[in-house]
C-alpha cells in the first residue's frame, strides 16, 4: 500500500482567534514572492503595503514578522490577494513556515517574538 503524504491545509496553524474575523484582514502578496505557502510568517512592505516572506534581515519592512497567510497563493509573477492572520489570535508554531533565511531556532525565535508584538502568540 503507497504511503500518502499529506500537505499544508488552509489554516491548519490557527489555534484560536478574535470574534468574527477581527484576526484577520484581506492583503496583497508582492509579486516575485513565487508559491507562498498557507501558513508562512510574512513582513509588510513599508512602500507599497504589500506583504512578502518575512526574510531574517532587510531593510523593506518586510523583515519584521507581522501576518501569516492563511491559503497557499502563487504571486510568482503577479500580485496576489490573500487572508491573512495580522493580530489576535494563537498559532501553532510547529505549522508555521519561515521564508529561507530564517533557518535556525533563534532566528525562528526572533519572528516568533515580532509575531507577539503584533498579537499573534505562538504555542
Amino acid at each position: 500500500m503507497p504511503v500518502l503524504t499529506e500537505g499544508v491545509h488552509p489554516g491548519e496553524f490557527i489555534m484560536s482567534e478574535a470574534g468574527w474575523h477581527r484576526s484577520r484582514d484581506a492583503i496583497t502578496i508582492v509579486a516575485g514572492s513565487g508559491v507562498v505557502t498557507a501558513g508562512t510568517v510574512l513582513g509588510k512592505v513599508i512602500a507599497s503595503g504589500k506583504y512578502a516572506p518575512s526574510p531574517a534581515t532587510g531593510a523593506d519592512g518586510s523583515q519584521v514578522g507581522s501576518a501569516i497567510n492563511i491559503y497557499t497563493v502563487d504571486a510568482t509573477s503577479v500580485d496576489v490577494k490573500v487572508s491573512a492572520i495580522t493580530r489576535d489570535a494563537e498559532v501553532n508554531k510547529n505549522c508555521l513556515l519561515y521564508a529561507v533565511t530564517v533557518n535556525d531556532a533563534t532566528k525562528k525565535g526572533v519572528k516568533n517574538s515580532e509575531l507577539a508584538a503584533v498579537g499573534i502568540i505562538t504555542r
